[in-house]
């Protein structure tokens, strides 16, 4: 089979094996730290380079990663990624997201991050927004936008950051062998399922608020508020 010359951005696969392991953490980087970053293929991203460092990686992507290097370096800049979105969201405030929509910008992923933030409170948001494809983009300079200080986003930061790209990972170094024979033929189902599972704590989340009778987190009486772009700030959580 011929090389494909032309690189797929939205292609994992195509990603991994022309990009290589500097390819991966600059795109870890900018999908978490620069809103331009949003459309990468982050989840299933990581857990093919979790397939390229087991042993099924030469014969599946043509390329064999270092394990321990991914396992170090993919947190560092997914957790740098998103201290730089929460940092231009601090400094540039609502007027960072006060644009036309675009291509590469579109408002409902600015809303769709800001009610994560607001339903889940500012930790749990930043954790779980990890999980959550175009969320973990913009919900980092919505955490600087909303005043969210800068050492509690960091201390959250770090957990999600560290939980998620070695959950991936992992996830396909163990079963890299199983799923060798079948990564061609069932590529799409199996990102379905990538979607699926990074969404799972979101869904334990809100199913476990809906049980405990708080379907979001606000209190009873919060005043009305503006939303991120709009030119508002909302107060320090």
């Amino acid at each position: 089979m011929s090389q494909n010359l032309a690189l797929n951005l939205l292609d994992a696969k195509s990603l991994i094996g022309q990009l290589g392991t500097a390819g991966l953490l600059a795109i870890v980087f900018a999908e978490t730290g620069l809103l331009i970053g949003f459309f990468l293929p982050g989840d299933s991203l990581l857990i093919l380079a979790g397939v390229a460092a087991s042993s099924a990686g030469p014969a599946v992507l043509g390329t064999r990663m270092p394990i321990g290097v991914l396992l170090v370096a993919t947190p560092l800049c997914a957790i740098a990624g998103a201290q730089l979105g929460h940092l231009l969201g601090a400094k540039a405030g609502a007027k960072l997201f006060d644009r036309p929509n675009s291509r590469l910008f579109k408002r409902e992923h600015v809303d769709k991050a800001e009610t994560y933030f607001n339903r889940f409170g500012p930790a749990k948001a930043v954790v779980l927004a990890r999980f959550i494809p175009v969320v973990r983009t913009f919900l980092n300079p919505v955490a600087g936008t909303l005043e969210m200080p800068a050492r509690t986003f960091l201390l959250w930061n770090v957990v999600g950051g560290v939980v998620w790209t070695e959950a991936m990972l992992l996830i396909g170094y163990k079963f890299g062998d199983s799923m060798a024979p079948v990564i061609d033929k069932y590529l799409i189902p199996a990102m379905a399922l990538i979607i699926l599972v990074s969404l799972s704590p979101v869904i334990v989340e809100v199913l476990r608020n809906r049980r405990s009778g708080g379907g979001a987190t606000a209190g009873p009486a919060e005043a009305p508020r503006q939303p991120v772009g709009s030119g508002g700030r909302h107060r320090k959580r």
